[in-house]
């Protein structure tokens, strides 16, 4: 991808899934590469796998629901590499989604988790990362969102009520400092078949799953790492304040 040789870029939440698909991609797009995740021992391997194939990259623990962790994760970047030039916000907790139930029944304590993570916390990394970005002179954020935050659904309520949010969020950043040179763009993917996701399900809900869509085959995480790439590279300057589709057309909009 062009334009994206040693530029500095944080991926937080990249020790497994989406988030460390892109790590991978933007490494191997010429990018010096800091990964942040709660669980440290995922973060390293992306990292060191990063490192074997001749990319850079270090690993950061942190927690994206604490503002004083989050800070540190920027600061990281700079004390490592000089700066930061993107960022990559892709944190989540899966066990809060799957107890994610409907606004009758769900627990407060899932409730506020989720949106602690997937919303307050994407707040925090943007409220330390612009600055740094500022620094540079400019850069770009992407979010990873999800289609759920437009197609309504009967359950997951805390889910894609942050992930509106998010698209929300990316809005603002954008509107609010894109003439000072910083790109903030959120990606709502579909079904990407992660490990876990290929697990868990039955070959008949597969393919039911992939009837949904205008596609020959399920999602990749490297599907979404494509566009993550995109969107901080300079092939995407001229999009800004955008919430992206990759969904193998699940839905048009």
């Amino acid at each position: 991808m062009h334009g994206l040789k040693d530029r500095i870029v944080l991926v937080a939440g990249a020790a497994t899934g989406l988030g460390a698909a892109s790590a991978r991609r933007l490494a191997g797009d010429g990018a010096r590469v800091v990964v942040g995740d709660l669980n440290r021992e995922g973060a390293e391997e992306t990292a060191a796998g990063i490192r074997a194939e001749g990319g850079e990259a270090v690993a950061v623990e942190f927690d994206i629901s604490d503002d004083a962790s989050v800070e540190r994760l920027v600061s990281a970047a700079a004390q490592t590499y000089g700066g930061l030039d993107a960022v990559h916000v892709n944190a989540g907790d899966m066990d809060s989604v799957r107890r994610d139930s409907d606004v009758v029944d769900i627990d407060l304590a899932v409730w506020d988790r989720t949106v602690a993570v997937n919303l307050r916390g994407h707040m925090l990394v943007s409220r330390h990362a612009v600055p740094a970005l500022l620094a540079r002179g400019g850069g770009a954020i992407v979010y990873t969102s999800s289609i759920a935050s437009f197609t309504g659904e009967p359950k997951r309520p805390a889910y894609a009520v942050t992930k509106a949010g998010i698209n929300a969020l990316a809005r603002h950043v954008a509107s609010r400092w894109g003439k000072e040179g910083i790109r903030a763009n959120a990606v709502t993917p579909g079904l990407i078949l992660t490990r876990e996701i290929e697990e868990g399900a039955s070959p008949e809900m597969l393919k039911a799953m992939l009837t949904r869509t205008r596609s020959t085959r399920h999602g990749r995480a490297e599907d979404i790492a494509g566009m993550v790439s995109y969107l901080l590279s300079d092939e995407g300057a001229w999009i800004n304040g955008q919430v992206v589709n990759v969904d193998g057309g699940t839905f048009l909009r």
